[in-house]
């Protein structure tokens, strides 16, 4: 771990209740092991630990699917890729690609992590309103803003995921009313005044880099605005940011010249960094080290390759397919990209050992930052070999996830050997980068500004991509594969609707398995027809994984509701999502 760098989160804990017993035999009232008391957390360095305990939550803490990294709910449910792997593994994700949900199992992981998350950031404003002889004003404002900003990001967190959810403040407590809270409000006035208070509150700079700034809260207020459809607000804070922003180190906001290098450990907490989570190896416990990830590596690799285990998270067919370009090195925004020789060619069905023609077509260069393809480099490890790395092609397909794993460069420094798999890392994971806030600005600025600046932002995100010094590429230095990519042209931009399409594609192409596509289609209303259209064409190539899969509009654009928190606090509480 680099302390200097990280908001370290080791042995963080929600130790904020006091004991109690019932029996008066003073022999029997043994300590709570792992839990604080009170006196114990009434000091600065006690609520700091507080607070450091609601920031450990945003990897999930143990639970791969409640990370805000939110690979199952916005990447698997969006089409980035399906669960992989074998069907029996993990089955109970099977149901969640097919859009055949129910209210218990995985769904309920999430809701109780993000609530957790919450709860701890409630305990750290109750302790704040204690008195604390050793904290400053300025710490106090400081503290109280992170939190606030925390819990707004959670909470937004549980409405893009379920929608109608209680929201439960800092007043409300076990014994309190907590139970009996509904949810039956809309809590986007809520989240918005938590994000507020954090932006109007919250320094620019912080000594300790993993922690919020006052961009970052900018930044996330705009976003909300911009789900909200508050679109002249949204643009008013892009302007702003874009103009002056700055990460928590001081450094102001721009774009990695390279686009691989916003996935390397060793150049993490870049200028392209807004909020991330902290990510360190090699602290004693796994749970700092990307868990949410452990899975998702190629399988089988030996010591010649990452991970080793377990072929979750495998890519499509139907993304990859998107990244291929015309000749003029521009996107096939028709979704010609999924018709006859558009389709990228892969190895689907054919052994590692049996003689394969890669792909010679003109394609976007982020494919092979994003997706793992037989004879590709798969970063400084070797050619990925194919079927030796897949652990079920009938399954899951062909590819690999790549963005997210470990180089081999970095083995026994930023990536951790302690532990059952190596699959743990100290790559940060970013929840909200700047080259996310530049697309969704020109989203802003196709409805309420200027068409001519959404193409600027937009070109400024594609150049990027267009870097060949950023290019994979092999031992010889030349391109790893037929690289065309070209900015979009006016004529792309020339109207409203034509712009919109160009800007969504470009944020699946650039944003592509970070956790965004399945909440962007369903805020842009399109999320019916493209999800379906999805599952039809990747059901032709795995049947048995997507066949005859669909998604339900008006019911599968949000979870359910899980049916345990419903039983613990009755109907006339909690109300169920429409169709479940």
């Amino acid at each position: 771990m680099r302390p200097t760098k990280k908001l370290t989160i080791l042995g963080a804990t929600a130790a904020f209740a006091l004991m109690t017993v019932a029996c008066k035999d003073t022999y029997l009232e043994v300590p709570v092991t792992g839990q604080l008391s009170g006196s114990q957390l009434s000091s600065k360095a006690g609520v700091e630990g507080s607070l450091i305990a609601a920031y450990s939550v945003l990897n999930g803490r143990g639970d791969r699917l409640a990370s805000a990294a939110n690979w199952v709910w916005g990447g698997i449910r969006g089409g980035d890729a399906n669960k992989g792997t074998d069907p029996g593994d993990f089955s109970t994700i099977n149901p969640l690609q097919r859009f055949e949900t129910i209210s218990t199992g995985d769904v309920g992981g999430t809701w109780q992590r993000k609530y957790e998350g919450i709860s701890r950031v409630n305990a750290t404003l109750r302790l704040l309103a204690t008195p604390i002889a050793d904290i400053t004003a300025a710490d106090k404002t400081r503290i109280t803003a992170e939190a606030k900003f925390l819990r707004g990001f959670y909470y937004f967190e549980l409405k893009k995921i379920y929608n109608m959810v209680p929201y439960i403040d800092e007043t409300v407590d076990y014994g309190t009313g907590i139970e009996k809270v509904p949810n039956n409000a809309d809590i986007y006035p809520k989240i918005e005044a938590d994000l507020k208070a954090a932006y109007d509150n919250l320094p620019e700079t912080q000594a300790a880099v993993g922690r919020v700034n006052k961009w970052a809260a900018a930044s996330m207020l705009a976003k909300v605005y911009l789900y909200q459809k508050k679109y002249t607000e949204a643009k008013t804070l892009f302007d702003l940011i874009i103009a002056s922003g700055k990460t928590s180190n001081g450094k102001k906001y721009g774009l990695v010249p390279k686009y691989a290098d916003l996935y390397k450990a060793s150049n993490d907490n870049n200028e392209e960094s807004i909020f991330v989570i902290q990510a360190a190896a090699n602290t004693g416990s796994v749970n700092n080290a990307n868990p949410e990830f452990d899975l998702n590596y190629p399988y089988n690799t030996g010591p010649n390759g990452p991970g080793n285990c377990c072929g979750f998270n495998q890519p499509s067919s139907e993304y990859a397919n998107s990244f291929r370009t015309t000749a003029n090195g521009l996107p096939l925004l028709d979704g010609s990209y999924n018709t006859g020789a558009n389709q990228v060619k892969s190895d689907m069905g054919v052994l590692s050992k049996e003689a394969f023609t890669p792909d010679a077509g003109t394609l976007d260069p982020r494919i092979d930052h994003t997706i793992g393809r037989r004879g590709i480099p798969y970063l400084d490890w070797q050619d990925h070999p194919g079927a030796d790395w897949i652990r079920n092609q009938p399954n899951g397909g062909p590819y690999s996830p790549k963005k997210f794993t470990y180089y081999k460069a970095d083995k026994g420094s930023l990536q951790d050997n302690s532990s059952w798999t190596p699959g743990y890392t100290a790559l940060n994971v970013p929840l909200l980068r700047f080259a996310d806030l530049l697309l969704m600005a020109a989203e802003a600025e196709i409805e309420v500004g200027s068409l001519t600046k959404a193409l600027e932002y937009t070109n400024l995100v594609r150049n990027r991509a267009a870097n060949p010094a950023g290019f994979v590429v092999r031992a010889d230095g030349k391109p790893a594969a037929n690289y065309v990519i070209k900015p979009y042209t006016a004529a792309q931009f020339a109207d409203k609707a034509t712009a919109r399409t160009a800007v969504r594609f470009e944020r699946r192409l650039e944003l592509g398995d970070e956790g965004h596509r399945f909440f962007d289609l369903v805020r842009w209303g399109i999320a019916e027809p493209t999800v379906n259209a999805y599952l039809t064409y990747e059901g032709k190539i795995l049947p048995t994984t997507l066949g005859g899969a669909r998604f339900t509009a008006g019911k599968h654009e949000y979870l359910p509701i899980p049916q345990a928190q419903i039983d613990l606090q009755g109907k006339d509480v909690l109300t169920q999502n429409p169709g479940y």
